[in-house]
């Protein structure tokens, strides 16, 4: 596993140089994939700094020890997921962290192992889950939510301008025979989408695929609850930052930093605050960082990626 195990970590040096890293500092790595983000920060904080680092996937954890293994103790690596940080820490007997650090998405890994059923390119079973030892999965979704339930998940996590017409072709589909790969069900959604769309760019099964993978991870769900517990585990001036790549992510990430930095949520004509929600993040930079042309040009997929970065105050 860990020869083919590949993943160029998305604006490595803008991620890191976000976190302002030091020696004898502690940082969490919601999204450790192969290590590479992981191995600059504890390059970084040398020569007594602490990554904790979280997947949810274990042959990426597998791949980060081999890579991570240098740095003995200082790398301490747990499988689970990063919306428990503040479960995590604590059992690792850990107040606070200095530093955040997530990278959404899928990795290279998981996009290029055909059994992951991540994408229509390599046929597979559905499946599309990080964590692959239990829990819901694509197939599920597919041949058992109710067509309602199928329809919202493809409009709302895929952005689809036609779930209806998706959803249609799959009910009638699966009254036949339960829809079983990747293969089929792309097959299935570029039948019934208009012709114009199967000349662009990208796969009109695309989106559908999106949203499905969202569905499987609770991906969103996620994001929110490691943004919103993460805060608190951060050291006075400890940053937070998030790498998105897509716009249902950094809209999540966007609005809660900028909600946390202004802390009253009172209604703008009440004369006093009621609520007293306080200010907890500073926001120094309101534009996301995008990736530099030639790290697009070696890494396409690096094209999406947006960093935002928030101060704990």
């Amino acid at each position: 596993m860990t020869k083919s195990f590949f993943h160029e970590p998305v604006m490595l040096r803008e991620a890191v140089d976000s976190l302002k890293c030091r020696p004898g500092e502690v940082y969490f790595d919601g999204t450790l994939g192969g290590g590479g983000h992981a191995y600059e920060i504890l390059v970084r904080t040398a020569p007594d700094g602490v990554l904790i680092g979280v997947d949810r996937d274990r042959d990426a954890l597998s791949e980060a020890r081999r890579r991570l293994k240098a740095f003995n103790e200082r790398a301490l690596l747990v499988k689970g997921n990063f919306a428990d940080i503040r479960n995590i820490l604590s059992e690792l007997g850990i107040e606070r962290v200095n530093g955040i650090l997530l990278d959404l998405g899928v990795s290279s890994h998981q996009f290029n192992t055909p059994d992951r059923g991540f994408v229509f390119s390599l046929d597979a079973l559905l499946d599309m889950r990080m964590d692959q030892e239990g829990g819901l999965t694509a197939f599920d979704i597919v041949n058992g939510f109710p067509e309602e339930k199928l329809k919202k998940i493809i409009k709302d996590y895929g952005e689809e301008m036609m779930p209806g017409r998706i959803v249609r072709a799959i009910s009638e589909r699966r009254k036949l025979s339960p829809i079983r790969t990747t293969g089929e069900l792309a097959a299935i959604i570029a039948g019934v989408l208009p012709g114009h769309l199967k000349k662009k760019r990208i796969h009109p099964a695309t989106k559908t695929f999106q949203a499905l993978r969202i569905a499987v991870n609770d991906e969103l769900t996620n994001l929110h609850n490691a943004i919103e517990n993460g805060i608190d585990m951060l050291e006075q001036g400890g940053r937070f930052s998030v790498i998105s790549f897509h716009s249902l992510e950094d809209r999540i990430v966007k609005n809660l930093f900028r909600s946390w930095e202004k802390g009253c949520i009172c209604p703008p004509d009440f004369p006093v605050c009621c609520c007293n929600r306080k200010s907890k993040l500073k926001v120094p930079v309101r534009r996301a960082v995008m990736p530099e042309d030639a790290e697009i040009a070696s890494n396409p997929r690096a094209r999406s990626a947006r960093l935002r970065t928030a101060i704990r105050i």
